[in-house]
């Protein structure tokens, strides 16, 4: 028996948008491991050619800036009930450049409104849920970051709004806000002690999140548990937030 009611999840179809590695990965293997018909996408035939060969989740290559791709895709789909948008990028410190902030943001935000758009009349149809992720850099600003955390302050706005928005089709639309998680885009600031111990004294939970605690977080909100809950930026990052 799964951890979800009544096998809820059982033959219900995902996409997971940046879900060949880290966090996506994760939560997918999370979705696929309850039962659910898991699709994840990835920006490169390198990272769908890698995660073919260590999961037999169905996995696509994606470009989430291109609205023609975006829309082709998820139409090709008999059916869809859930949605997790984890595509995303960060370029530390050449985001100042304008055009590396325009893209930053048009990967991390516009593409996950033209994931959320291309997917509202399917999710519709079965009264289906989107997860968005969000960031602390929803909460805070990152001065080596500012498309970042400008495209996820973005995501905490685009979620409530689409909330509001997609409410009468019967479509949950919530986000999840990870903490410091130990992924390839953290490697640089896990390898650096000054940084690293900073974020050790600020996170009550002492240690690094693992990409597979935000699968709980995401099924959870995904889940009939969940269905008086909606427009909500889920932290999930060990209390940094309060701290």
């Amino acid at each position: 028996m799964g951890i979800w009611p009544s096998g809820c999840f059982s033959e219900r179809h995902v996409l997971v948008t940046g879900g060949t590695s880290g966090i996506g990965a994760a939560i997918a293997a999370g979705f696929s491991s309850e039962g659910a018909h898991v699709i994840v996408t990835g920006a490169t035939q390198t990272e769908v050619s890698a995660a073919r060969q260590t999961s037999r989740i169905e996995a696509h290559v994606l470009d989430v800036r291109d609205n023609g791709a975006v829309t082709d895709l998820i139409a090709g789909l008999k059916r869809l009930d859930h949605v997790v948008n984890c595509a995303g990028v960060i370029r530390r410190g050449a985001e100042h450049d304008p055009l590396v902030f325009a893209d930053v943001v048009d990967i991390n935000l516009t593409g996950t409104m033209r994931v959320c758009v291309a997917a509202r009349e399917k999710l519709k149809a079965g009264h289906g849920t989107i997860v968005n992720t969000a960031s602390m850099l929803s909460f805070f600003g990152g001065g080596l970051v500012p498309g970042y955390a400008a495209s996820k302050g973005g995501i905490a706005q685009l979620t409530k709004s689409l909330a509001i928005a997609y409410a009468t089709d019967g479509i949950r639309v919530n986000a999840i806000a990870p903490g410091w998680i130990a992924t390839p885009l953290t490697a640089e600031l896990q390898a650096n002690a000054e940084r690293n111990a900073a974020i050790m004294a600020r996170t009550p939970l002492q240690r690094w999140g693992k990409p597979e605690d935000l699968a709980g977080a995401a099924l959870f909100l995904s889940s009939p548990i969940a269905a008086f809950i909606t427009g909500t930026v889920l932290p999930v990052d060990g209390g940094y937030l309060i701290a």
